[in-house]
């Protein structure tokens, strides 16, 4: 373990965690080493960045910024993030397993969402309103102020950008809470920003517990808006702290999307897909395909190709020479996915491929769980409703048209999905009956920083990325102008 702690970063500094309260202890999960330790806050800190942050939102080196300003920080943020992007990598790869191309990808992703945003920021304009008296009015658009961003583990950097880079360019100070688990990568981009030109106060990151650091967040009161990606319970709680605060929210929380194969589909492609929906990132994402759905004149050969796709996937040390899957973030979540699938298997589910622990030497360290595809269940089963959050796929059959709809939507999320066929007309109908926020037809995981994103149902509430990404995080005014002639 390094002997260097790292620290957190408030009103534009590196600063000691708070006396009392231990630190993190990052844990490789691909082999169990300890990787440092990471100070923590308690509510003073939490306060304390609140308040700076408040002053530095509305100081004038911030508040009378200009647009483009504003913009040539964000530009300089993607460009500092690109020159550090093996460090910011090899950082996210091992808190938490990613396999190093795939962190490589997503460092590049969080880079343009700073450069999509810096060219929303600069050309997105306020409205001249259609007037009903002799009056000229307009709406324009206001920062909320301070803005609690809460991140998760799974993807710590892409979640970032996407939170932190539209309520900066909304003009908003933000205190970016990141995982206990994934908190090294925020850092990095404080300092990035920092050296960027962004004003001291306005992005503070504090790692710590969701219950004490998360918690103290969204109940401060100079907190007015909360942005926030995890779990559908945690999701629940910020939900009714913000209403007794009369606060906005965003909500991106848990999926269990279906994947939906008809029988004219291109029968390899929809294997490769839903293999790659599911397995990717070790079925750790919230749009991950985990209910395949598949007609029954296909069934039997989809899932014999599935399998074997299943099977021969590379499951390694996630900086090993053509890794495909590394291991799960951390070893209570491993055993938590584990312990969901032998419930299953103990309630006649079948374990076609997978459902254990790898058994080989070099990886026997490490938080690693196959790719695992159940069958023999229904939609019922508890497995094909719960969120795994895992490399675990369940596969339904269905015999029409509308007892897949039933089927599909017959849970408690509204995430994703997806629809393969020929059919561009079914591909239509059935888009439109599912009760998801994104449909993929005849691809999967697909994904735009341009176009809107978020959930129906238990999957959350508002609507992250796009134009209206940045107006998330602002508020609309009217402004009248009298134009009958003064006295």
């Amino acid at each position: 373990m390094s002997s260097t702690r790292k620290k957190l970063w408030i009103n534009g500094q590196a600063v000691d965690g708070e006396s009392g309260i231990a630190p993190l202890v990052s844990v490789n999960p691909a082999n169990g080493a300890v990787n440092y330790e990471v100070a923590t806050a308690g509510s003073t800190l939490v306060d304390a960045a609140v308040r700076n942050a408040e002053d530095a939102v509305r100081s004038k080196a911030w508040r009378q910024m200009l647009p483009p300003q504003r913009a040539a920080i964000l530009s300089r943020i993607a460009d500092g993030m690109e020159r550090r992007g093996d460090e910011l990598a090899k950082l996210q790869m091992m808190e938490n397993g990613k396999v190093w191309r795939e962190c490589q990808v997503q460092v590049k992703s969080a880079a343009a969402t700073f450069r999509y945003y810096a060219a929303v920021c600069e050309t997105t304009g306020s409205e001249v309103t259609p007037s009903r008296g002799d009056y000229l009015s307009m709406s324009v658009y206001e920062p909320y102020g301070v803005v609690a961003a809460i991140t998760p583990w799974n993807s710590p950097m892409t979640m970032e950008a996407q939170k932190v880079a539209p309520a900066l360019a909304a003009g908003n100070a933000v205190v970016l809470k990141p995982s206990e688990i994934t908190p090294s990568t925020a850092l990095v981009l404080a300092e990035i920003a920092s050296q960027a030109g962004l004003p001291a106060g306005i992005l503070n990151v504090l790692p710590g517990t969701g219950a004490l650091v998360g918690a103290a967040l969204v109940e401060h009161p100079k907190v007015r808006m909360v942005s926030f990606t995890g779990g559908t319970e945690s999701g629940r709680r910020i939900a009714e702290t913000a209403a007794r605060k009369l606060m906005p929210v965003a909500l991106e929380l848990g999926g269990k999307s279906p994947h939906i194969v008809f029988n004219d589909a291109p029968v390899d492609a929809a294997v490769a897909a839903l293999a790659g929906g599911i397995f990717e990132g070790s079925g750790q994402s919230c749009v991950a395909g985990s209910r395949a759905f598949v007609q029954r004149g296909i069934y039997d050969e989809l899932v014999t190709k599935l399998v074997a796709t299943a099977r021969a996937l590379k499951v390694d040390l996630p900086d090993a020479a053509g890794a495909e899957m590394g291991p799960l973030a951390t070893f209570t979540h491993r055993d938590k996915v584990a312990s969901m699938v032998d419930t299953a298997r103990l309630a006649g589910a079948d374990i076609l491929v997978g459902g254990h622990r790898p058994d080989v030497s070099n990886l026997a360290a490490g938080a690693y769980y196959l790719p695992t595809v159940v069958a023999g269940i229904t939609n019922q089963a508890a497995i094909a409703q719960q969120e795994i959050f895992g490399p675990v796929l369940c596969v339904i059959p269905f015999d029409d048209e509308a007892d897949l709809i039933t089927q599909a939507n017959d849970t408690a999320f509204g995430l994703a999905s997806g629809v393969w066929t020929r059919d561009y007309q079914r591909a239509w109908r059935v888009a439109r009956a599912l009760q998801a926020g994104t449909v993929w037809i005849n691809t999967y995981k697909q994904l735009s920083i341009a176009t809107p994103f978020g959930g129906f149902k238990d999957s959350g509430i508002g609507r992250e990325k796009g134009i209206n990404g940045m107006r998330l995080y602002q508020q609309a005014k009217g402004i009248y102008f009298g134009m009958s002639a003064l006295a």
